[in-house]
């Protein structure tokens, strides 16, 4: 992978879904809202000074959203952020940056 440019979209591991779990109250926050389900389905990473995660997130049976998490670099010993998300989305909706 490229430093800054994203990867290609990789189906979700057990590693992608703790991070979405990581982030997953954050989300319920800003939407005030609980999610039922919260199934990491795909994911596309880019380095950057640390990483940052495109997930693909099912909420519900036919609605999805996009979260963007941060992980900082191991040294600064940070929690990951949510830094950015998109709500709204079908199954069939590309990955993309945001």
């Amino acid at each position: 992978m490229m430093c800054g440019g994203t990867s290609a979209t990789q189906p979700a591991t057990a590693e992608t879904q703790a991070i979405a779990d990581k982030v997953k109250s954050q989300l319920e926050e800003k939407e005030n809202k609980k999610f039922p389900v919260f199934k990491a389905l795909e994911f596309k990473s880019q380095l950057v000074a640390g990483k940052n995660y495109f997930i693909k997130v099912q909420v519900d049976e036919d609605d999805f959203v996009h979260i963007r998490v941060f992980e900082s670099l191991p040294h600064e010993n940070k929690p990951v952020a949510l830094t950015s998300y998109q709500t709204n989305k079908s199954r069939h909706d590309e990955l993309t940056y945001f």
